[in-house]
C-alpha cells in the first residue's frame, strides 16, 4: 500500500488536532444516542400507532420493532430537473426494504431551490441560508426517532451540504446519500458560454439566448457542467456516503434505480440492528474531510464548496479553515478538465474513467486517506470499482486503471497542471480565496485600479454606459453573508468575459459568492472581513490600486492610507423584505463569516 504523502498526514494531524474538543463532545452525544437503541422501541404504544397508522402492508412489521425501519428524507420537487427523478425514489426504496424484512417511510421533506432560476433576482439573497433551512428541516423529519437510518435524497448546491449537516446531527444513525444522476448531454457548454457572451454584449437577442438556454438544460437530471452540485456528487463519493459509482449515472435507467434500491439495502444493513453498523459519525471523520477537500482540488470543483465543507465538518466537531485547503491544493494536481474548467461535461468525465479511476490514481499517489469507512465497507479501494447492471443484477467490476481520454481525465502523474484549482488569498484587504483552474496564467496576477459598486446591477449599468472601458478590479461589497446573504454574482460573468476579450486587464473582488461556474476571470471571493463588518473592502473608493496575486496568494490594496479611512455604510433596507426575505432577518444577524461557513449553528 502506498504511503500517504506527508502533507496529506500533516494537515490531517493539524486539524485532529485543532477540532479535539468539539470532535470528542460531539462523538460523546452519539455514543449517547447510540446507547439508547432503535428509539421507536421507546416509543409509547399511542406514539408508536400514529407513527405506523397509514403504513398499509407494513404496519404489523413497524409494529414488530425488530426489522428496521428506514426514513427518506427528500428534496423532491419538480421545478428543478436534477431532483425531479426523486418521485419515483419512494417506492424503489420500500419495496427494496421489504424485500430484506425492513420498512421505509418518507420521514419528511426539505426545500430545493435553484440557483440557476434565482441568478440576478431578489431570491437568490435566500439561497445559501436554504442550507441551513435543510438541515433544520431534515432534523424536523428524523426527530420523531423512530426510524434506525436514513436515506437522503438530494443533488444541488445547498440541498447536499444541508443533509450532511442533518446527517451529523443524527450522527448515531447509519446514511446512505441517493444522487438522481446527471441529465443526458445537450448543446455543448462553450456554446451556450458563447450565447451569453453575445447577448451580454447586444450582438444576438433574447430569443437566441433563450433557444440555447433550452437546448443546454433540456431533461431530467443534474445541470451536466461540474458546478456546486455535480462537485457535492463527487463529493459524497470520496467522503463514502453514496455507494461506488452512483454520482454520474443519468435517470431513470435501470442502473440508476438498481443503485436506489442497493442504497436502500445497504442503509438497513449498517444500523444497529444488525452485524454491520457504521453511523455516520464514524464514516465523517478528519480523515474522510480531508479527502474531499483532495476531491475538490483534483476535480478543479466548486468555490461554493469552500464555505460548505466547513459547515459541514463543524456539525460533526471537525474544524477546518482555508489554509487546510490551500496547502493540499499545492500538492493536488488537476487530474480533470470538465466545463467551465475545460469543454467536457460530467457525462463525457464519467464516460472517460470518472471518480472511479480519480479515486484509484490518487490512492496510489498516496493524496487520499485508504483506511476510511464508508456505506460501501471499509476503505475507500471500493470506490474504485464501477457498477453493472445486467441481467437484473447489480454487480461491481474494477475500473479503468487508464483514462480514455486524456484530454478530460488525467493521471496525477501527468496531470492538468501539478496544483489544485483552489488558492487562499490574504493580504491588506483581508482573506479571499480564488478558483484557478479556469483561469490562465497570463491572468493569476492582475494590478488595476478599482471601480467600487454595492450591487451587481449597478456593475451592469456602467458596463452599458462604456465606463469599464480601461483596466479595472471591479469590486462588488455588502454581498456578504450578514448584509444580504451572500448571493451568487455569477450574472457578471459574461460581462466581465467580455472586457477580458477586449484585452483588459479584469478582476472581480466581492465579499460575495461566485458561481459553482466559476470561470476564467480571476474572482477573489468570499473577502472577509465583509464590509457590514467594516472590513478593509469597506474603505475602498474609485481609483485605488489593488494587486491580486494567486500565484504569490496575496490581495492587496497598494493606494496608501486606505486603513485610515472611516468604513463607509450602506443603505440596506432593500435586502430586507420582498420575496420572503423579511422572513430571514433572525439569519442575517446571527451567520458567521465565510471563513466559518457562514452558518447560523454557531460562528
Amino acid at each position: 500500500m502506498t504511503a500517504v504523502n506527508d502533507t496529506v498526514k500533516r494537515v490531517t494531524e493539524r486539524i485532529i488536532a485543532r477540532s479535539e474538543p468539539t470532535r470528542t463532545l460531539h462523538l460523546s452525544n452519539m455514543e449517547a444516542a447510540r446507547a439508547k437503541g432503535p428509539a421507536r422501541a421507546h416509543l409509547s404504544c399511542s406514539g408508536q400507532a400514529h407513527a405506523y397508522a397509514a403504513s398499509g402492508p407494513d404496519k404489523d412489521r413497524l409494529a414488530a420493532t425488530g426489522a428496521g425501519n428506514l426514513g427518506i428524507v427528500t428534496a423532491y420537487n419538480d421545478m428543478l430537473s436534477a431532483h425531479q427523478p426523486f418521485e419515483r425514489f419512494p417506492d424503489l426504496i420500500r419495496q427494496a426494504a421489504r424485500e430484506v424484512g425492513g420498512t421505509a417511510q418518507v420521514a419528511g421533506g426539505v426545500p430545493a431551490m435553484c440557483d440557476g432560476v434565482t441568478q440576478g433576482e431578489a431570491g437568490m439573497e435566500l439561497s445559501l441560508f436554504s442550507r441551513d433551512v435543510i438541515a433544520l428541516a431534515a432534523s424536523v423529519a428524523l426527530s420523531h426517532n423512530t426510524f434506525d437510518a436514513a436515506v437522503f435524497l438530494g443533488v444541488c448546491d445547498k440541498i447536499v451540504p444541508g443533509l450532511v449537516i442533518a446527517a451529523q446531527a443524527f450522527g448515531h444513525l447509519p446514511a446512505v446519500f441517493m444522487p438522481a444522476g446527471p441529465m443526458e448531454s445537450g448543446l455543448p457548454n462553450d456554446e451556450k458560454a458563447k450565447v451569453r457572451q453575445e447577448f451580454a454584449a447586444g450582438e444576438v437577442g433574447r430569443d437566441a439566448l433563450m433557444a440555447a438556454e433550452m437546448a443546454s438544460y433540456h431533461g431530467p437530471g443534474t445541470c451536466t457542467f461540474y458546478g456546486t452540485a455535480n462537485t457535492n456528487q463527487m463529493l459524497m463519493e470520496f467522503m463514502g456516503l453514496h455507494l461506488p459509482g452512483a454520482s454520474f449515472v443519468t435517470p431513470n435507467t435501470g442502473l440508476r434505480d438498481a443503485l436506489t434500491r442497493e442504497g436502500a439495502k445497504r442503509a438497513l444493513s449498517l444500523s444497529a440492528l444488525g452485524n454491520d453498523y457504521t453511523p455516520v459519525c464514524d464514516i465523517l471523520d478528519e480523515r474522510a474531510f480531508v479527502n474531499g477537500i483532495v476531491g475538490l482540488n483534483a476535480t478543479g470543483g466548486s468555490t461554493n464548496l469552500l464555505i460548505h465543507l466547513i459547515a459541514m465538518a463543524r456539525a460533526g466537531g471537525i474544524i477546518l479553515d482555508w489554509q487546510d485547503f490551500s496547502e493540499l491544493s499545492d500538492i493536488t494536481p488537476l487530474m480533470a478538465r470538465v466545463y467551465p474548467n475545460g469543454l467536457a461535461d460530467v457525462n463525457h468525465f464519467h464516460a472517460a474513467g470518472g471518480l472511479g479511476y480519480m479515486i484509484g490514481d490518487l490512492l496510489k499517489s498516496g493524496l487520499l486517506h485508504p483506511d476510511t469507512k464508508t456505506v460501501a465497507g471499509a476503505g475507500l479501494e471500493n470506490y474504485t470499482k464501477d457498477p453493472v447492471f445486467k441481467d437484473g443484477e447489480l454487480s461491481w467490476h474494477d475500473g479503468l486503471d487508464e483514462s480514455l481520454n486524456d484530454k478530460i481525465l488525467r493521471p496525477a502523474s501527468d496531470p492538468f497542471q501539478p496544483t489544485g484549482g483552489l488558492r487562499r488569498l490574504a493580504g491588506s484587504l483581508g482573506t479571499s480565496v480564488m478558483k484557478i483552474s479556469a483561469v490562465a496564467a497570463e491572468h493569476h496576477v492582475i494590478e488595476a485600479p478599482v471601480r467600487v459598486f454595492h450591487d451587481q446591477e449597478a456593475v451592469k449599468a456602467a458596463f452599458k454606459a462604456g465606463e469599464l472601458a480601461d483596466d479595472v478590479i471591479v469590486v462588488v461589497r455588502f454581498q456578504g453573508p450578514k448584509a444580504n446573504g451572500m448571493p451568487e454574482l455569477h450574472s457578471l460573468t459574461p460581462l466581465l468575459s467580455i472586457l477580458q476579450g477586449r484585452g483588459q486587464k479584469v478582476a472581480l473582488v466581492t465579499d460575495g459568492r461566485m458561481s459553482g461556474a466559476s470561470g476564467k476571470v480571476p474572482a477573489a471571493i468570499h473577502v472577509c472581513p465583509e464590509a457590514v463588518d467594516g472590513g478593509p473592502i469597506a474603505k475602498l473608493q474609485d481609483g485605488d490600486r489593488m494587486r491580486i496575486d494567486a500565484t504569490q496568494g496575496t490581495l492587496d490594496i497598494l493606494t496608501p492610507g486606505v486603513s485610515e479611512r472611516p468604513a463607509v455604510t450602506a443603505d440596506l433596507s432593500a435586502n430586507a423584505a420582498g420575496t420572503g426575505r423579511e422572513l430571514f432577518a433572525t439569519f442575517r444577524n446571527t451567520v458567521g463569516s465565510a471563513t466559518t461557513g457562514a452558518t447560523i449553528f454557531g460562528d
